[in-house]
C-alpha cells in the first residue's frame, strides 16, 4: 500500500471531521425515518407499505444532500426497512404482492439503515401496537434488550474486548429470565462495509467462534441485541421469505445473464422489492445458485415466544462513545427488576470521557453540515 493510500484510508475514519459529519447526517435521516415508520405501525396497516415508506423517506432525504459536489457521492438505503412481527426474529421485508397486515397487540421489530458516501448508520427498535404501558413478559423481553444495549454502549470503548460485551449482555438477559438470540452479530463498520472484521458475538458457543478483538478509538460499531422469552435458537422456516441479500465479495463466477450481472454489480445490502421485474428475479436466482450473494434469512422463534430487537450505531470518539441512532421506547412495566450489583455497576459507567483541561482540541470532534446542506 502506497503512502497516499495509507493516508487516504486513515482519513476515512473518525479522525476526519468530514467523515463524522457524514455518519451523523445519515443517522439524523435514519432517526427521522424510524420515527415515521413507528407512526405508521397501526392495526390493519400492510407491512410492505410501511417498509416502502421507510425506504422512500431515506432515498428522498439523502437525495437532497451533496447534490452539487464535483465528485458524485453515493447515498441512500444501507439496509432495507424490515418489520418482523411477534415470534419472527428478523429480516422480514416482504415483496409488494404480500398482503400481511399488523394487528392490535403485535410486537414489531423495526430494522433499517441509511448511508451517505458509504458511511452507514443502522438502527433497530421494538414497538408494541397498544395504548398504555407495555406489561408482562412483553415488557420483560423489551427491557432485557434495552438494558443489554445500555450495558453494551458502556463496554464498547477503547481498551475493552469483544468477549466482555458478549458475557455482559447474556447476564443482563438472564436477569429478565430471557435469552439473547444466537447468531446475531454486532460488527465494526467502515466505508461501504456494514459487517467489518471485528465482531461481537451475541452468544458464545462451540459452533460459533470469532477472533478476539479490542475496541479502538475512531472505530464505528453496529451493536445488535435481540432477546427472546423462548430458547433463543431461531429457525429458518421458509427460504422463499428471504428478500434481502449482500454481495459475497470473496466469490466470483462468469454470469451468463445480463440481469445477473446487474445484480452482482450492486454494492452493499439490498432488498429484492426493488427487483420485482421478472428478469431481475431470474438474475437473483442465478446469483444465489452460484453463492455470489449472501442471504439474510427470515428467522423465527416458536409461536407464542416474545422477541425484542434494539440496534444502534456508536462512534468511538476521542471524548467517549457517541450513540447516534435511537428511538424512545414506550413505557415498560417489566415483571423483573435488575438487582445484580455487576449489572448496576456497568450501567453506572460513563458514556462520555471527562474532558482533560488544557491541550489542543482533538481533530474530529466538531462537525460541520455546511457542505452537505449547501444548495439543497
Amino acid at each position: 500500500m502506497s503512502d497516499d493510500e495509507v493516508r487516504e484510508e486513515k482519513e476515512l475514519d473518525l479522525s476526519s471531521p468530514e467523515v463524522v459529519t457524514k455518519y451523523k447526517l445519515a443517522a439524523e435521516i435514519l432517526n427521522k425515518a424510524l420515527q415515521l415508520v413507528v407512526s405508521e405501525c397501526k392495526p390493519k396497516a400492510k407491512i410492505v407499505d410501511i417498509c416502502e415508506k421507510g425506504d422512500s423517506y431515506i432515498k428522498e432525504q439523502t437525495g437532497n444532500m451533496y447534490k452539487n459536489v464535483k465528485k458524485k457521492i453515493e447515498r441512500g438505503v444501507a439496509f432495507p426497512t424490515c418489520l418482523s412481527v411477534n415470534n419472527t426474529v428478523c429480516h422480514y421485508s416482504p415483496l409488494a404482492s404480500d398482503e400481511t397486515v399488523l394487528e392490535e397487540g403485535d410486537i414489531v421489530k423495526i430494522d433499517m439503515g441509511c448511508h451517505i458516501d458509504g458511511f452507514i448508520a443502522v438502527v433497530g427498535h421494538t414497538h408494541v401496537l397498544q395504548q398504555g404501558p407495555v406489561t408482562g413478559r412483553a415488557a420483560d423481553v423489551i427491557a432485557a434488550a434495552n438494558t443489554a444495549a445500555e450495558v453494551a454502549l458502556r463496554l464498547v470503548k477503547p481498551g475493552k474486548k469483544n468477549q466482555d460485551v458478549t458475557e455482559a449482555i447474556q447476564k443482563v438477559a438472564a436477569a429478565y429470565d430471557c435469552k439473547i438470540v444466537e447468531g446475531v452479530l454486532s460488527h465494526q463498520m467502515k466505508q461501504f462495509v456494514i459487517d467489518g472484521n471485528k465482531v461481537v458475538l451475541s452468544v458464545s458457543n462451540p459452533e460459533t467462534r470469532v477472533d478476539d478483538a479490542e475496541f479502538e478509538e475512531n472505530e464505528v460499531y453496529s451493536i445488535d441485541i435481540v432477546t427472546s422469552t423462548g430458547d433463543g435458537k431461531p429457525k429458518l422456516l421458509d427460504e422463499k421469505q428471504t428478500t434481502i441479500y449482500k454481495r459475497a465479495v470473496d466469490k466470483s463466477y462468469h454470469l451468463k445473464m445480463k440481469a445477473s450481472r446487474f445484480i452482482f454489480s450492486l454494492n452493499g445490502v439490498f432488498g429484492d422489492r426493488a427487483l420485482e421485474e421478472k428478469r431481475a428475479r431470474f438474475g437473483l436466482v442465478e446469483c444465489v445458485n452460484h453463492e455470489l450473494l449472501q442471504p439474510y434469512p427470515v428467522l423465527h422463534e416458536k409461536p407464542g415466544d416474545f422477541v425484542a430487537h434494539i440496534k444502534f450505531t456508536v462512534l468511538l470518539m476521542p471524548n467517549g462513545s457517541d450513540r447516534i441512532t435511537s428511538h424512545t421506547l414506550q413505557e415498560l412495566q417489566p415483571t423483573k427488576t435488575v438487582d445484580d450489583p455487576e449489572i448496576k455497576g456497568w450501567l453506572s459507567l460513563p458514556v462520555k470521557s471527562k474532558k482533560k483541561g488544557g491541550g489542543k482540541k482533538k481533530k474530529g470532534k466538531g462537525v460541520e453540515k455546511s457542505e452537505a446542506m449547501e444548495e439543497t
